[in-house]
């Protein structure tokens, strides 16, 4: 557990360094100043100038942070905030841009060693025990065809049908091996928490290929994925997704799932026909790819909310008054502290349930 721990500190410490050192660099292109590059976060332990840029290593091993100059008083020469509004733009969508880049070019390392996800079949990759799936004779490698007589391709329609038919029996059929079979399932009203209805994991069979197609196929992957978060609240209204599926989690959680991948890898190394480290290279292509999209999300105190106040002076050459900037910034950052309590809270209260 002790190892598991650093390495997931090391992991995470790793993917939000290299979303400032985004920052970092376009804000050393576009001719910002940093005063400090932060390993960690503050109180400081140890610190050291490199050139003009103060390198420190913080207490909390959590997270990483660049301090640009002049970063909300607009009178400090060859700061930030008295930057262009394309200068400041660009430092601010740097973080983003560097983390989306790093995802990208893990998936591509990921899906050059797996292959491809075909996105049109759903496989079984796990049932659990107990289960409407495992009473109904279902096993971990079975293909789904079709639900209730509706041929099903997507995870989303078969999370569907079995919601419409909970607590009423319903057949599925299934490939095993090639050969076609239908088997009986009853959707449970109420699955016990970190299970659906039927009580299996869904996922993709993988199609090798080589390096050069994991690139368009990596450049799928983000987008969906991208898609899949930005229409995340159109999809709890309209009830396509259970509530309990988009819940959102803290470094807890994360570290859940980070140990869930790890134990999957060690697992899968006993086997010599097994691929080395699949598991912890999705979910570092995964988290990194969200620390970049959820940073541009339009809400004070992240990188999105802040080129939000940039927007008007691009576009109207009207600035919005530093002070209030600084001062949404500021209510924003302490109600993202509070709800972060709180999701860490929830996290050791109710943990995530990864098997």
């Amino acid at each position: 557990m002790l190892l598991t721990i650093i390495q997931f500190i090391v992991v995470l410490g790793a993917l939000l360094a290299a979303h400032e050192l985004g920052h970092f660099l376009m804000a050393r292109l576009v001719g910002v100043e940093i005063e400090e590059f932060g390993f960690g976060m503050p109180p400081r332990i140890f610190g050291r100038k490199i050139g003009k840029v103060l390198v420190s290593i913080n207490a909390i091993p959590f997270g990483a942070f660049v301090r640009p100059k002049g970063d909300n008083d607009p009178s400090v020469q060859g700061g930030l905030a008295a930057a262009s509004p394309w200068a400041r733009l660009g430092v601010l969508a740097g973080g983003p841009l560097a983390s989306l880049i790093l995802g990208f070019m893990v998936y591509v390392a990921l899906f050059s060693q797996v292959g491809m996800p075909d996105t049109s079949t759903i496989q079984v990759m796990e049932v659990a025990k107990a289960s409407p799936a495992e009473a109904g004779g279902m096993l971990a490698g079975d293909i789904i065809t079709s639900v209730a007589g509706r041929n099903v391709s997507s995870a989303e329609e078969i999370q569907a049908i079995t919601r419409e038919f909970a607590g009423l029996p319903v057949s599925m059929e299934i490939l095993r091996d090639g050969d076609p079979i239908i088997i009986q399932v009853t959707p449970r009203t109420n699955p016990p928490e970190g299970q659906g209805p039927v009580g299996f994991v869904m996922g993709n069979p993988y199609i090798p290929i080589p390096w050069y197609r994991a690139i368009p196929v990596s450049f799928s992957a983000m987008v969906e994925q991208a898609r899949q978060l930005f229409t995340l609240p159109i999809r709890l209204i309209s009830g396509a997704i259970a509530p309990e599926e988009a819940r959102i989690i803290g470094p807890k959680g994360i570290f859940d799932i980070y140990s869930a991948a790890r134990e999957s890898d060690v697992e899968a190394a006993t086997s010599t026909t097994s691929l080395p480290a699949v598991s912890v290279l999705s979910f570092i292509g995964t988290i990194s790819i969200a620390v970049g999209l959820t940073n541009l999300f339009p809400i004070p105190a992240l990188d999105g909310g802040r080129i939000l106040f940039i927007l008007p002076e691009i576009l109207f050459r009207k600035r919005v008054p530093q002070k209030y900037e600084n001062l949404v910034n500021s209510i924003g950052m302490l109600t993202l502290l509070t709800l972060m309590v709180f999701i860490t809270i929830q996290d050791f209260i109710n943990p995530i349930i990864t098997k």
